[in-house]
């Protein structure tokens, strides 16, 4: 059974049982908008209670506010690789209280009124109902079937009272501006300029995943020149508006400053692109504003591959991600001034460097890199080209000896063993050696015992 008609099962279950149910939100938008749904939800005027006796399986992961899921059901069929589809969210018709905490009404009051329920909702493209037992008729209570079709994002009712409400919604309000390519209504856009230093009562978390997502949903370039211009983006992530009028060298950069460049790269990034490589892309050079230095000869920034891992991984910690997000992210700052010397390394070094876990990202990142300056794909091609014609099993071969065979072959184990290796792996590395026994006599002749 697909989502959507399981969905559609569960509002003709609630109808059946007496209460009113349509589709709500998001569904209802990507619907009008000729996208298919990676969930749904459907409103109520039944209780928690009462949805979880129709459907026992139901999950009460947020029923103190009037919010239940309801899994799919298997059907005897197992799932494929993206797992079992997302639960369908269950949410009974309210009208809420005070947010002190920004986030959460301080009572939830429930309610028999569809318009009700909507008029507490984010957007108006989001404030949408749709009846799929009647032909999929829409019900609009807030003006959102024109806001869709003008393009735009606006609050329901009083822009400040909703952000206030929660105020993650002003960072979802760039987002879906971004995504869908709209502008964010004037009024709106005020409010979101006014409360911008609320954004601090949002979870870092929260924070992280919506701006996650305004990286890898196609359209990063759009959603930080928003943040930008709203006063988002000094809130959430200070080291990025730093970023302006840095200048560069104009051999390299003609483009301009480094959040010009930066802003090219972003352009660059597609739907769906790794999490790790987007991120990896926008804090590339956010060590050069600490770094920057006019030579006699032209502009440079000593160390700044350096300042920018320690400032990458203190906004990795700050938002917390993942220790191996964290890892991977200042791995690809690291490494990203690398590719310069691609040509002149040795062999060895060439390949180890081609071994870096996710390579493919580093190699993309380097060639976003470039079209965001210079335009200049030579070095990328000499490494798409070694890739391609380079064996895996000559980049990361087989090891030759180990430590015990060092101690076979008479050396004293010691912290010497570890260069006697790398020496090894080296001439492997580089074709001078291709067995073992080629090994042992290379090592007995350059290593005295």
């Amino acid at each position: 059974m697909s989502i959507r008609a399981f969905a559609v099962d569960v509002v003709r279950e609630l109808r059946r049982h007496g209460f009113q149910s349509y589709l709500a939100g998001g569904c209802v938008r990507d619907m009008l908008l000729g996208h298919e749904p990676t969930d749904y939800d459907v409103t109520t005027d039944a209780t928690p209670d009462q949805v979880m006796r129709i459907f026992p399986e139901t999950y009460a992961v947020g029923a103190q506010f009037g919010v239940v899921l309801v899994p799919v059901p298997k059907d005897g069929r197992e799932f494929g690789p993206a797992g079992p589809p997302h639960p369908v969210e269950v949410a009974t018709f309210r009208c809420d209280g005070i947010y002190s905490d920004g986030r959460h009404p301080d009572q939830v009051q429930y309610s028999k009124s569809p318009q009700e329920d909507v008029r507490r909702r984010d957007f108006t493209i989001n404030g949408l109902l749709m009846d799929p037992l009647d032909g999929y008729r829409v019900l609009d209570f807030v003006g959102g079937r024109a806001d869709l079709d003008a393009g735009v994002v606006r609050a329901i009712g009083q822009a400040e009272r909703r952000f206030q409400e929660d105020n993650l919604r002003m960072l979802r309000a760039v987002r879906f501006a971004a995504r869908f390519e709209y502008r964010i209504d004037a009024a709106t856009f005020a409010a979101i300029q006014k409360l911008a230093t609320g954004i601090h009562q949002v979870s870092r978390e929260r924070v992280r995943d919506e701006l996650t997502k305004m990286l890898t949903e196609g359209h990063a370039r759009r959603a930080f020149e928003l943040l930008d211009n709203s006063g988002l983006l000094g809130e959430v992530l200070p080291e990025i508006t730093r970023l302006r009028g840095v200048e560069q060298p104009p051999q390299f950069h003609p483009e301009g400053d480094v959040f010009v460049h930066t802003m090219l790269l972003l352009a660059q990034l597609p739907a769906n692109v790794p999490r790790t490589l987007a991120w990896g892309a926008l804090l590339h050079d956010v060590g050069k504003p600490a770094t920057f230095r006019l030579a006699p000869d032209r502009i440079r920034f000593d160390g700044h591959v350096e300042v920018g891992v320690a400032i990458t991984r203190e906004i990795g910690h700050r938002l917390h991600f993942s220790k191996d997000d964290i890892e991977q992210i200042a791995a690809l700052v690291a490494n990203h001034m690398r590719f310069i010397d691609v040509e002149r390394m040795k062999e060895s070094t060439l390949k180890r460097f081609m071994r870096l876990p996710r390579f493919e990202e580093h190699l993309e990142m380097h060639r976003m890199d470039c079209l965001a300056s210079h335009g200049d794909l030579e070095l990328y091609q000499f490494v798409s080209d070694k890739l391609r014609t380079t064996p895996a099993a000559e980049i990361r071969p087989s090891p030759l000896l180990s430590g015990r065979d060092l101690i076979a072959m008479g050396y004293q184990p010691g912290p010497w063993f570890k260069e006697i290796l790398a020496a090894v792996e080296d001439a492997q590395l580089e074709g001078k050696l291709r067995s073992r026994e080629e090994a042992v006599r290379w090592v007995e002749h350059e290593f005295q015992r």
